[in-house]
């Protein structure tokens, strides 16, 4: 859908969504920034996504990072600039000036020696809200260079997920995407107060506090019992049963039972009349403290059943269990597909480092909002693709645009045509 089809609402809005006519100014890369913007805009606001004119460097990443700027870029204009050129910043500065947001994720200080920090911007836009995600909140570490796997690390969440003496970071960019969860979460405050008080604030989200609050029940076990938390694949489990279980053909699937009523109901699907009347196992915590004896029992007894057998005999009877399932596979989720939660989308050639178009699904917002979920309005953009129709709704002449475009201080996916 073009721009020109899209339904308008509100100032700067397409669409009858939550945040339709609030404008936003994004100056951010890899995953914690963008995955703010990605939610602001799913949420309807218009993000306008500032990129260098080589572009956002998740463009052009391999391995792990290879999804990042297609997953997190949804719902956004490009705008492709040297920010360094005197007119580059320019241009910015006039989309501030009208803007309710300016979100940035570059190291401490980096926005001001652009000109661009939080202090020079509330002067010329006293409503504008200032978005910062940082490795670190103001303090001892503020200057530390942060990734998600150095606070994952040194926050205590690594030590949790992997086995004693072999720390492992989780497998997703749960700080980054978190802390850009936490951002947006700030926004959506300050506007709250902007309501009251006409005026924006500086709202800052961090990855190493994101990741203190996600172990934070593990210190306060700590606090409770005075027994350091272990290692989650050697925790002491707060139910009985709550394992991965090796079946028949060697397939895996998670098992539950995490309430009296659910052994007995356990108990019965698997014929284990004798256990659900072993007095060793009349509680959830004297089948905790059975672990050593109870689960090899147990493991030997489903070992012959296949998964999809396990499965079905849990879900007739209100049991939780779950597959194994790799994150591939989930394309073809049948809850997914049946409820909307994956959106088609194509993929500009420029989106990834596979250099060509790519018609895929992707995951939308896990909300519903009065039964609907928040839609997929366009696919993350090319470089630029918004350079042209942003500096014609501030004023630009065609002569200036096109000096802009052959000086490089405005790039346009291709190059300066005027008359589209």
């Amino acid at each position: 859908m073009s721009d020109d089809t899209l339904p308008l609402a509100g100032r700067h809005g397409e669409t009858d969504l939550p945040l339709a006519g609030l404008r936003v100014i994004e100056f951010t890369h890899m995953v914690m920034g963008p995955s703010c913007g990605m939610i602001l805009a799913d949420l309807g606001a218009e993000v306008i996504k500032v990129e260098p004119l080589e572009g956002d460097n998740t463009r052009r990443l391999l391995g792990s990072g290879a999804g990042f700027f297609s997953m997190f870029n949804r719902n956004k204009k490009s705008l492709a600039l040297d920010i360094k050129d005197p007119r580059g910043r320019e241009i910015v500065l006039k989309l501030v000036a009208d803007a309710d947001v300016f979100s940035e994720n570059f190291k401490a200080g980096a926005m001001q020696r652009l000109g661009l920090g939080p202090d020079t911007l509330s002067r010329l836009n006293p409503r504008l809200i200032y978005v910062s995600h940082k490795g670190f909140l103001p303090g001892p570490y503020a200057q530390r260079t942060a990734l998600d796997e150095v606070v994952q690390m040194m926050g205590g969440l690594a030590y949790m997920t992997g086995p004693e003496g072999r720390p492992l970071r989780a497998g997703s960019s749960v700080n980054d995407i978190m802390g850009g969860m936490f951002g947006a979460i700030g926004v959506l405050a300050a506007l709250q107060a902007r309501h009251q008080t006409g005026r924006g604030q500086e709202v800052q989200s961090a990855l190493f506090e994101n990741n203190v609050l996600l172990v934070a029940q593990h210190m306060m076990q700590f606090a409770v019992t005075g027994q350091a938390a272990a290692p989650m694949p050697s925790r002491i489990s707060a139910w009985g049963i709550y394992d991965v279980f090796t079946v028949q053909g060697g397939e895996q699937i998670f098992l539950a039972v995490v309430s009296d009523t659910q052994w007995t109901l356990f108990c019965d699907a698997f014929g284990l009349g004798e256990l659900k009347i072993d007095p060793r196992l009349a509680g959830n915590n004297d089948r905790v403290r059975a672990r050593d004896w109870l689960l090899p029992r147990l493991r030997e007894h489903l070992a012959s059943l296949d998964a999809a057998e396990i499965g079905a005999r849990f879900e007739a009877r209100g049991l939780p269990y779950a597959p194994i399932t790799r994150p591939q596979e989930l394309f073809d989720d049948p809850h997914l597909r049946a409820t909307g939660g994956l959106a088609p989308v194509t993929l500009p050639p420029d989106a990834s480092a596979a250099g060509h178009r790519i018609d895929t699904r992707t995951p939308l917002l896990p909300l519903a909002m009065d039964g609907r979920r928040l839609p997929l309005r366009r696919p993350p953009p090319s470089l630029g693709e918004h350079s042209l129709q942003l500096l014609r709704s501030l004023g630009y002449d065609a002569a200036t645009i096109a000096m802009l475009c052959a000086d490089g201080v405005v790039a346009t996916p291709a190059g300066p045509e005027l008359t589209s």
